[in-house]
C-alpha cells in the first residue's frame, strides 16, 4: 500500500506541479498534499495551511505566485538572501521572496510560523483546532485585516479544508478523490510523470500501472467504508433519543466513531443542519459525543458550572445544550480560547467584568 503512494506521491509532485488552476477547487487539489506534508513535519493544521494559500494568492492567480511561486505573501525581512521582487502591498513596491517552486513557499511559510516568537502559543493549540489558529493568527498580528481571522474560517468551511487535519501524507490523496470524484478522469491528475526519464513506451506502460493501481486502492478503500458505515448503522439503530434536560431538546449519544452522514440520514436531517446545531468542525463524530437533533438553547439549565480537566468550550456545550458563540460571549472569551481546569463557566448572565 505504502509502495502505490510512493509512486502516486512522486506523480503529484512532477507532472501535477506542472499545471495551472484557476479555481479554488484546483487550487486544493494541488497542494492539499504539500499541505498535510507540512503538517506532518511542523504541526500546522492543513486546513490553515490551505485556506492561507487560497487566501493570499486569490486561489493562485495572484502576481506573487504566479511569477514568484510566493503563496503567503512573505515580504523579505533582513534574514532573507534569495531571489527578490518588488510588489505593491502595505506600501508600494515593497520587497517579497521569491521560489523556485510552490514547495518552497509552503516550506518556508512553516518555517516562518515555527521560528518566530510571535507564534509560539500557537502551537500550544490543537492541532484541529482551526479557529483557535486562525484568531491566534490574527492576534500575532500576521495580517492586519480586521476580519482576517473570520475570513480564514469561512474559507476552511465553505470547502471544509478541516478534513485535511484527519488525513496523512499516505491517504491524503484518497481523500482528495473521495472529495473530488472527477478527479478520477483527470489525465493531469491521474498520469504518472516518470521521474527518470525513460522512453515513451516504457513510461506510458508505468504510468498506466500507477493509474491502476490507485483507482484499485480507492475502489478498496470506499468498499472498507461501505462495509463500515453499514455496521455503524446497525449500532444507530438501537440507540435512544434522550430529552436534555436543558428545554427538552432531543439529543442522542453516538455509540462508535462514524460520519454525521448516518445520524443525518437515520433522522431525516440535513447533514450541514446537524453541524451547525451541534457546533461541529468536522463531517465525524467520536464514539460518546453527544449529538443534538434540534438547535441548542441560548442558555443553560444552571447558572455556572467549574470546568473539568480535559473539558473544552465545545465539550461544555455540548454537555449543557448551550450554543458555542453564545457561551463565548457570556463568559467575555474570545472565540477559541479554551479553559483551564476549575474555571467557572457562566451558563446563565453575563461574567461580570
Amino acid at each position: 500500500m505504502i509502495r502505490i503512494f510512493y509512486a502516486f506521491a512522486l506523480m503529484i509532485s512532477s507532472n501535477f506541479f506542472a499545471q495551472t488552476w484557476s479555481t479554488d477547487e484546483q487550487y486544493i487539489q494541488r497542494f492539499a498534499p504539500l499541505a498535510v506534508e507540512e503538517m506532518e513535519k511542523y504541526k500546522i493544521p492543513a486546513s490553515i495551511k490551505l485556506a492561507q494559500g487560497l487566501l493570499e494568492t486569490g486561489g493562485g492567480q495572484s502576481r506573487l505566485a504566479r511569477e514568484g511561486k510566493n503563496h503567503f505573501g512573505i515580504k523579505c525581512k533582513e534574514e532573507w538572501t534569495g531571489k527578490t521582487m518588488r510588489h505593491n502591498d502595505d506600501a508600494p513596491n515593497e520587497c517579497f521572496r521569491v521560489y523556485d517552486d510552490p514547495r518552497q513557499s509552503y516550506e518556508d511559510h512553516s518555517r516562518f510560523l515555527a521560528e518566530r516568537k510571535y507564534y509560539v502559543n500557537l502551537f500550544k493549540l490543537d492541532i484541529k483546532d482551526y479557529k483557535g489558529w486562525a484568531h491566534g493568527l490574527k492576534k500575532a498580528g500576521y495580517a492586519t485585516n480586521p476580519r482576517y481571522a473570520y475570513i480564514l474560517i469561512s474559507l476552511i468551511e465553505r470547502h471544509q479544508l478541516y478534513e485535511f487535519d484527519h488525513v496523512d501524507s499516505k491517504t491524503v490523496r484518497y481523500a482528495l478523490m473521495k472529495k473530488y470524484p472527477e478527479l478520477e478522469n483527470d489525465r493531469e491528475f491521474m498520469a504518472s510523470a516518470n521521474p527518470v526519464k525513460e522512453r515513451a513506451g516504457k513510461a506510458e506502460s508505468k504510468t498506466i500501472k500507477v493509474r491502476n493501481d490507485v483507482a484499485a486502492y480507492v475502489a478498496q478503500q470506499r468498499k472498507e467504508d461501505d462495509r463500515q458505515s453499514g455496521t455503524r448503522a446497525d449500532m444507530l439503530s438501537t440507540v435512544l433519543m434522550k430529552n436534555h434536560p436543558n428545554g427538552g431538546i432531543k439529543y442522542l449519544v453516538v455509540p462508535a466513531d462514524m460520519s454525521l452522514q448516518l445520524i443525518a440520514d437515520k433522522y431525516g436531517i440535513p447533514e450541514n443542519r446537524l453541524q451547525k446545531w451541534n457546533d461541529l468542525r468536522t463531517a465525524r463524530v467520536k464514539k460518546n459525543d453527544i449529538i443534538f437533533l434540534e438547535p441548542k438553547g441560548n442558555e443553560g439549565s444552571i447558572p455556572a458550572y467549574k470546568a473539568e480537566r480535559g473539558e473544552d468550550m465545545h465539550s461544555i456545550s455540548q454537555k449543557f445544550g448551550i450554543r458555542l458563540d453564545k457561551l463565548y460571549a457570556k463568559n467575555r472569551m474570545e472565540e477559541g480560547k479554551q479553559p483551564k481546569a476549575g474555571d467557572l463557566i457562566f451558563l446563565q448572565g453575563r461574567k461580570p467584568r
